[in-house]
């Protein structure tokens, strides 16, 4: 019998980071470097079943975790490995957050079809062009910036999502860069747009592992494999999201930067779904003081925007 048993989704990039997270686990920890010693599960999620319809309307980020996190509680896994991005900003009683691997890149990729470019970032594609995305943040950031725009909702995996684009249903798509990365395909990016064009979601381009609360055992393999400058950027994050009480249904984005001093650099957004509205702040201080900035830039943004934006 297995001595860890790891929960994934099945999609391509799940496997790829699931696959990634074991490999990192077995190094840190003598007793899981056996050939048997870690199993990994798949595990359907809603999230991944239901396809025609965005997040917001059928249930929001849990729909990719709620089947992993059951798993965990009920026993038949002791861990689940996720995007960051994908989990709710509140777990579930009896789930924590118990390691983030190392931060990939965390910036966004327009991937356009042949000839579909012309020019730099957002403002190279053509006057109407029909851009796809499943991500509100990032709709919202381009109808602020390009309101000529057709943005049109198109969900799956990333294979799908660039077949969607190869049968031309789309002129142009936008993916996380990370993803593109750990699937070997960051060659398909027309163009990668820094945070100062697109500010990511917060904890793109984190794997985020979790355990059952209480199990010292697994936590004690999972601290580890924990990267801890990545901690202190997700806190901040995290803790703005918190404060903005972000879901799929409200464009929410965050980054934070550590310099090599120590200081934290911590931006955030919030907006329209439709971009009439956005509103930007950011933060410099003490990466010790992390959930404390992250708190209070989300106070800041949630008082500006107003209540009716998170309706």
């Amino acid at each position: 019998m297995s001595l860890l048993r790891i929960g994934t989704r099945g999609s391509p990039l799940a496997m790829v980071q699931t696959t990634e997270a074991a490999r990192k686990l077995a190094a840190a920890n003598p007793e899981l470097a056996a050939a048997e010693a870690i199993e990994i599960i798949e595990i359907k999620t809603t999230g991944d079943a239901v396809l025609d319809r965005a997040l917001a309307d059928v249930g929001g980020k849990g729909l990719f975790s709620k089947e992993l996190d059951a798993a965990q509680i009920d026993g038949r896994i002791d861990i689940a490995v996720h995007s960051l991005k994908d989990l709710e900003t509140l777990m579930p009683d009896g789930v924590i957050i118990a390691a983030y691997l190392e931060r990939e890149d965390p910036r966004d990729a327009i991937i356009a079809r042949p000839g579909g470019l012309n020019g730099s970032g957002l403002d190279g594609l053509a006057h109407g062009a029909t851009l796809g995305t499943a991500s509100l943040r990032r709709q919202a950031q381009v109808l602020h910036r390009r309101p000529d725009l057709n943005v049109v909702l198109i969900r799956g995996n990333v294979q799908t999502r660039l077949g969607k684009l190869e049968n031309g249903d789309v002129d142009a798509t936008l993916l996380a860069l990370a993803g593109l990365n750990r699937l070997g395909l960051a060659e398909r990016a027309s163009h990668i747009l820094e945070p100062e064009e697109m500010l990511p979601a917060v904890g793109q381009g984190v794997v985020a592992i979790t355990c059952r609360s209480g199990d010292a055992r697994v936590a004690d393999w999972l601290a580890k494999v924990n990267h801890p400058p990545t901690a202190t950027r997700i806190t901040a994050e995290r803790a703005l999201l918190a404060a903005l009480d972000g879901s799929c249904r409200t464009p929410v984005g965050g980054y934070a930067e550590i310099s090599d001093d120590g200081g934290l650099w911590l931006r955030g957004l919030v907006a329209r779904a439709d971009g009439s509205e956005l509103y930007a702040t950011e933060r410099h201080g003490s990466a010790t003081d992390a959930e404390a900035i992250g708190r209070d830039a989300g106070e800041e943004l949630r008082r500006r925007a107003g209540d009716d934006i998170f309706d």
